[in-house]
């Protein structure tokens, strides 16, 4: 099916609500902590209850997805997470603060799914992963510009303002999908299931190994990933005493390793193919994330010894990620955003248990962020090892 230029531009900055909304408020964790009168580690009970919220959207949108069409389904998810923006921004306190945003991750889950069917709606296999990496350049550069842009709204304003900015990017979506996002998705191909037809498809899928290990490996690698994002605030900030806009800057570099990587990954996929690409990738970040865990306890840690491994982590991702969504989905063009929306429930389940697991490590030190990466890098390696060629 042919599609226009533009499309991915559109459909990157749709997925991009996820690391906009993940990202832009990490540096104001010590200051929302302060405001709110909670503890240190407190703030990442929020990054907790956001990926739980996209654990159960995922799994929502995804259905709703497969027999309303692409469009409906994303106007109605961007609706949603303008009013769960809009509850963050006026909440009174971490408990609801927590609350509106697994809200607001329910609404954003239709802008994180529902691209990646279109994907599959559009193309499969190496035209896929083209098309998924074209994504990730869009979409990439939010983790870089939202830390920053977030650090710069708390040079004149309270972290409360970050959540008003989500409300107008949400807006935006929204007014994007309805007046220019074409259809993909055929009146003649949505399917229509009851409850027990919806059970009997999740359980085909995550019975199909080709979905189920990449679905893991991608999982697993979420799961480090995301003790970075909810961890690397504390670690700079408070540990090694960086200004916002100083942990900003690392935070981009990183990034900036990951969208080199997904820009990469589709040039050498001709000559190495994925299966290749996703195993050499998954032992490198299995490489980077031991050395840096001897890093947190040698007693050396600094900004100059953590950053290079926690960079070239990152930058494995770039590899891993949209390989691994395009071997899961490989075999369910069918069902695209079932599939789409199962493998990022399992992801983000994983997630939401990481984002729990790094607050209650905070310390002021990497090691508790070091060892929940290391942990996810293994569990990738794994996954892989028992991981079958789509």
């Amino acid at each position: 099916m042919r599609f226009p230029a533009w499309l991915p531009l559109l459909l990157g900055f749709l997925t991009a609500v996820g690391p906009i909304s993940t990202d832009m408020y990490l540096p104001a964790f010590p200051a929302l902590e302060a405001d709110l009168g909670t503890p240190a580690g407190s703030a990442q009970i929020t990054l907790a209850t956001w990926f739980a919220g996209l654990a159960v959207g995922q799994i929502t949108q995804g259905t709703l997805s497969d027999r309303f069409g692409r469009r409906g389904p994303l106007i109605v998810g961007t609706m949603v997470y303008v009013l769960g923006s809009a509850g963050c921004a006026l909440a009174p306190n971490l408990f609801w603060l927590s609350a509106f945003r697994a809200l607001t991750a329910i609404g954003a889950s239709a802008s994180m799914v529902i691209p990646r069917a279109m994907v599959r709606d559009l193309t499969d296999g190496l035209g896929a992963a083209r098309l998924m990496s074209q994504l990730m350049l869009v979409m990439g550069v939010a983790p870089i510009l939202a830390p920053t842009l977030g650090s710069a709204v708390l040079g004149f304003a309270s972290w409360r303002a970050i959540f008003w900015f989500a409300v107008g990017y949400g807006v935006a979506g929204c007014a994007l999908v309805a007046l220019l996002l074409p259809e993909t998705l055929p009146e003649q191909r949505r399917v229509k299931l009851g409850a027990g037809g919806l059970i009997q498809r999740y359980s085909g899928i995550i019975r199909e190994r080709v979905f189920l290990t990449h679905a893991l490996m991608g999982g697993a690698a979420f799961f480090g990933m995301f003790a970075y994002i909810g961890g690397s605030s504390p670690v700079f900030i408070e540990g090694q005493h960086l200004s916002a806009a100083h942990y900003a800057l690392i935070f981009g570099l990183c990034s900036a390793g990951f969208i080199t990587a997904s820009q990469i990954n589709p040039r050498i996929l001709p000559r190495l193919g994925m299966f290749r690409v996703i195993r050499y990738a998954g032992r490198i970040y299995w490489c980077a994330t031991a050395i840096l865990l001897a890093v947190a306890f040698s007693g050396h840690a600094t900004v100059f010894t953590l950053v290079p491994p926690l960079m070239v982590a990152t930058t494995c991702m770039g590899f891993v990620l949209p390989n691994t969504t395009v071997g899961a989905l490989s075999r369910h063009a069918a069902h695209a955003a079932s599939a789409s929306a199962l493998m990022g429930t399992m992801q983000f389940l994983m997630g939401a248990v990481s984002g729990v697991a790094v607050g209650l490590l905070t310390d002021g030190t990497a090691r508790g962020m070091a060892a929940l990466m290391l942990l996810g890098a293994t569990g990738a390696v794994i996954a892989d090892i028992c991981r079958t060629r789509p």
